[in-house]
């Protein structure tokens, strides 16, 4: 009898200790971008890194209070819409006719993976020791919060290269 309350109570410990190290989007979301992201629906998770490293991920979260915005607005690494040209690139891709060049952020089918926002805020995470600039580097390492106003919706993702 002894021995069965053992082997239970080990495998409960293994459950907890698998449980308690199985992070949450909302949680993945908070740590990456400084901002309490816990309380959203999760709509969309795209991930296609693999176990070099290299890949896109996006999760996409909505929101039903305004608890997330009022955290943007009080921080001052996060920046209003219109997007500037590097996150513009990354995220749509940009053209002038001749040529064009992104988007970056796309799925396994080349579509873009953040619906376009008209009004919201947006913030960029270079996790890459680099002094060029970030469209004329040859690789990718950087974070990318983007919060739509008109739908409450939270966009995080990764691209490593």
């Amino acid at each position: 009898m002894k021995r069965i309350l053992f082997i239970f109570a080990n495998i409960m410990l293994c459950c907890i200790w698998i449980s308690c190290s199985v992070k949450n989007s909302g949680s993945t979301v908070s740590q990456e971008l400084g901002i309490d992201a816990d309380g959203g629906s999760e709509i969309l998770n795209y991930d296609t890194h693999s176990g070099n490293g290299d890949g896109i991920s996006c999760i996409a979260m909505t929101f039903r209070d305004d608890n997330v915005l009022q955290q943007i607005d009080n921080n001052s690494s996060w920046k209003e819409f219109p997007l500037d040209k590097a996150v513009e690139t990354l995220v749509y891709g940009i053209s002038n006719g001749d040529s064009s060049t992104g988007p970056f952020l796309t799925d396994n089918n080349g579509k873009t993976l953040v619906p376009q926002i008209l009004n919201g805020y947006y913030i960029l995470i270079d996790r890459q020791n680099s002094d060029a600039a970030i469209l004329e580097r040859k690789s990718f390492n950087l974070s990318l919060g983007l919060y739509d106003t008109d739908t409450k919706t939270l966009y995080f993702c990764k691209l490593d290269t």
